[in-house]
């Protein structure tokens, strides 16, 4: 679409929310740039300065992710410490580029600084493995500013079930009630995403505010159990909640497992995670060899994807079942989202452009590309314990 098109126009008014970037795992990248236009087929990144401008993406939720390790106190503590640094980093990054970028704390926070033509920065932690055994360290995460929080990612762990791992807990463990508990004392809305539905049950019966599913998909379009069914979409809407729609490939249709796919992919990304130690050309350097290694693989072992007529499914199908009051946009940019239409977040008006064309109007789109995320996070803090 074109600046002038009436539909941008439209899009530009309104504060578009993605609830979940995992855009921090690129800021210490070695010479990469957030205020940089960088390319995913150059370094298989979708999010930063320039790209979010040109999509209208006003800001979201960005990720304190850590990867699910061994339950030890030696896998906690090196996750813990992983944890606090990527939530400086997310900090570090802001206060880097103050004229660009705002951290936000409370709902209200996001329309001040989207006046200022600045991007909205919220936190939220995807994947509480790093508090360890300690739920408390909660609230210094909640000090450095994130808001959201998500029990478990892949893996069963120390707070409850995965939806993609073998049940352990049946739901949330006596920790995870805690933490549970302890995110509505601080006033953080607690996050579905990845957890087993049976978590989702007993976030929805113990919670004093309504939760989030920060990017999540629906199972009546696709069956798989990252994705929530009809029934439990019903009653995160009754509740007051939001289902953020994941782009995620294998969420969205269905894909052959390929384990010497796999195990080549494997191998490339292993390089990435020795970046840290190098200089920013030698990252670079490792970077184009990563990329020419994907691009052979996927000429090898050629795979389905998901288009952006495919995303939209997902949309419409939950915008159907319980109206734009309680649906959003969590396309995991960053963390394995994007599809053949909509690769970046540049491509984001095309959402927009299509809800149009349905019918749904300005005030509708407000309320999806941003109110309604808003709404839960003011519900969670209204519902906070009193200091």
């Amino acid at each position: 679409m074109a600046k002038t098109d009436p539909i941008r126009a439209l899009h530009e008014r309104l504060i578009c929310l993605d609830t979940h970037l995992d855009t921090p795992a690129n800021l210490a990248r070695p010479g990469w740039d957030m205020m940089q236009r960088h390319s995913y087929a150059e370094d298989f990144t979708q999010v930063d300065y320039p790209r979010m401008v040109e999509g209208g993406l006003d800001g979201g939720f960005f990720a304190v992710y850590t990867p699910q390790g061994p339950l030890t106190p030696e896998g906690m503590m090196a996750a813990r410490d992983a944890a606090l640094l990527r939530a400086a980093e997310i900090r570090e990054m802001v206060a880097a580029h103050p004229d660009k970028f705002e951290l936000a704390f409370v709902a209200e926070d996001a329309a001040r600084i989207a006046a200022k033509k600045k991007r909205i920065v919220y936190q939220s932690i995807e994947n509480s493995y790093p508090l360890g055994d300690d739920v408390t360290l909660l609230r210094s995460f909640y000090k450095l500013g994130v808001r959201m929080v998500g029990p478990v990612h892949f893996k069963v762990n120390q707070f409850g079930d995965s939806a993609t791992d073998t049940p352990h807990w049946n739901g949330l463990s006596p920790k995870g009630r805690e933490l549970a508990a302890l995110a509505n004392d601080l006033g953080m809305v607690l996050d579905q995403s990845h957890s087993a539905d049976s978590v989702f049950d007993n976030l929805i019966e113990i919670s004093r505010a309504p939760i989030m599913c920060s990017h999540s998909g629906c199972r009546a379009v696709h069956d798989h159990p990252r994705n929530l069914d009809d029934a439990r979409i019903k009653i995160l809407a009754a509740k007051g909640g939001t289902i953020q729609i994941n782009s995620y490939n294998a969420y969205l249709i269905a894909t052959t497992p390929n384990p010497e796919r796999d195990k080549a992919r494997g191998a490339l990304y292993g390089k990435l995670e020795s970046l840290d130690g190098m200089t920013p050309a030698q990252a670079a350097a490792t970077m184009r060899e990563v990329a020419a290694g994907m691009k052979a693989i996927a000429a090898k072992y050629p795979e389905p994807h998901a288009t952006f007529e495919m995303y939209m499914q997902h949309v419409t199908h939950a915008l159907d079942l319980v109206g734009p009051d309680h649906v959003g946009v969590g396309a995991d940019w960053d963390g394995g989202g994007g599809v053949t239409g909509m690769e970046d977040v540049a491509a984001i008006p095309k959402i927009t452009e299509r809800l149009v064309k349905l019918g749904y109007t300005e005030a509708q789109l407000s309320q999806f590309w941003g109110g309604n995320a808003l709404r839960v996070l003011k519900a969670a803090h209204d519902a906070r314990k009193p200091n």
